[in-house]
């Protein structure tokens, strides 16, 4: 059997999430026998896995160029894995003319019109602002879903997403809020969802993890080029952590500092850079976990965004208590008591933030929380095992799942002839 990953980029995990993700799926297909080739049209990038090492196949494809359909009818995968729906927009079209009968996934990664709907709010918000500090000082986004579907509906990002997932024969979510939201707001069937967080479950012993005294400093982690990070590492910068600093000054711990890190920090990041005031923009972690398992207390102080969030997970697995929002916890913790705290306020992140820094019995039983979250919410299920299973029920079944799907038939119909179309038009025109 072979199987057919197309990037959106090349799997970066030791940057992004996104990349951790995609890894594990890589895996995943490799535990079923599936002989992997992973294609992708974006560059080769400074920090992707190596995914010869693990006896997977790399290709570089074009874009709008009928050398990938070539490349397609030679390796006729059962199943293409799509790494979000833009890729599905690109290649899916090929894929049906070229191998009808492969299993058709899309891995959404997260619902990116629902992160794109809450950024448009924020900005909304900031237009009215008079200065910049003013500007990012704002609050998060804590729209309900009724106003959120209003606001997906606004913009064609939702149309051209959910439209991705109906013409797909399953559609992997990283997130519970989103599949509600699908399932409720935009009538996706139920059985186009498939509930599948992060697949890897590290060993949770608390024994291993540094101590409260073992540990300095605050930390602030996350790949400068996702937008939300950004946003929230401005939020750090104009408004939090001076308010952090001021008050643990006063308590005579002026010494405490703020490291932030990710890949891909550009220039107007390191200009943030400010030893004096204790804002160390330190890039790119070589080693994630070992940088958060030093830190004393996480920082994610996100206005907006979506799916799960990789540095929460990687907080809870170092023992590392976290200070986020309500966006941040969205479906991280299935109602479960945070492991640190929650605040969509200023006043009360920064208030929070200060007393787990200084508090060490608060500090320890966040961290026991945060165990507890991973052990009984991401723990919970065998995913891998579900996910293998689902996909075995839908090759035995496909021709009667795709019947069932009749709208997604129609929209691959009419999607597919557009794109080829233009597809076609445009490498002529390249020609």
């Amino acid at each position: 059997m072979r199987a057919l990953v197309i990037g959106y980029v090349w799997p970066e995990p030791a940057s992004s999430a996104a990349g951790t993700r995609m890894l594990e799926l890589v895996q995943l297909l490799l535990q079923m026998n599936y002989q992997v080739t992973f294609a992708s049209a974006a560059a080769l990038s400074e920090h992707r896995f190596d995914l010869n090492s693990i006896g997977v196949e790399e290709k570089t494809i074009a874009l709008n160029c009928s050398s990938f359909d070539e490349f397609l009818r030679e390796l006729q995968p059962s199943l293409v894995l799509f790494d979000r729906f833009f890729t599905e927009e690109q290649f899916g079209w090929r894929v049906e003319q070229s191998c009808p009968d492969a299993l058709r996934i899309l891995d959404t990664e997260d619902l990116h019109s629902l992160r794109h709907a809450r950024q448009q709010l924020l900005k909304s918000a900031q237009k009215l602002c008079a200065s910049e500090k003013e500007k990012q000082s704002v609050a998060p986004v804590t729209a309900d879903s009724d106003v959120l579907y209003k606001q997906m509906c606004a913009g064609d990002m939702a149309v051209r997403e959910v439209a991705a997932i109906l013409r797909c024969d399953l559609s992997l979510m990283i997130s519970e809020f989103e599949i509600e939201l699908l399932q409720r707001y935009f009538s996706v069937p139920s059985q186009l969802l498939f509930y599948c967080p992060f697949l890897s479950q590290s060993a949770i012993e608390s024994e291993t993890v540094h101590n409260f005294s073992n540990r300095q400093h605050f930390i602030a982690i996350g790949n400068f080029r996702h937008e939300p990070n950004w946003d929230s590492v401005l939020w750090l910068k104009h408004q939090l952590w001076s308010m952090i600093r001021a008050q643990l000054s006063a308590a005579g711990m002026a010494q405490a500092e703020l490291h932030i890190y990710g890949a891909y920090p550009p220039p107007k990041a390191t200009q943030l850079h400010n030893v004096k005031e204790g804002f160390h923009i330190k890039g790119w972690a070589a080693d994630a976990q070992l940088v958060m398992q030093s830190a004393k207390v996480c920082l994610a102080p996100l206005r907006f965004g979506a799916g799960i969030k990789g540095k929460l997970m990687d907080a809870m697995r170092c023992g590392t208590p976290s200070i986020t929002t309500s966006i941040g916890v969205e479906s991280m913790s299935g109602g479960l008591p945070w492991g640190g705290a929650v605040a969509d306020s200023a006043e009360v992140f920064v208030d929070e933030a200060v007393r787990l820094y200084q508090q060490e019995n608060i500090w320890q039983q966040k961290q026991q929380q945060g165990f507890t979250i991973l052990r009984d919410y991401f723990y919970r299920e065998n995913y891998s095992l579900a996910l293998q299973n689902r996909f075995a029920e839908l090759v035995d079944n496909i021709q009667r799942e795709r019947s069932d799907n009749f709208i997604g038939q129609m929209l691959r119909h009419h999607h597919h002839k557009s794109t080829q179309y233009m597809g076609q038009w445009i490498e002529a025109k390249n020609k």
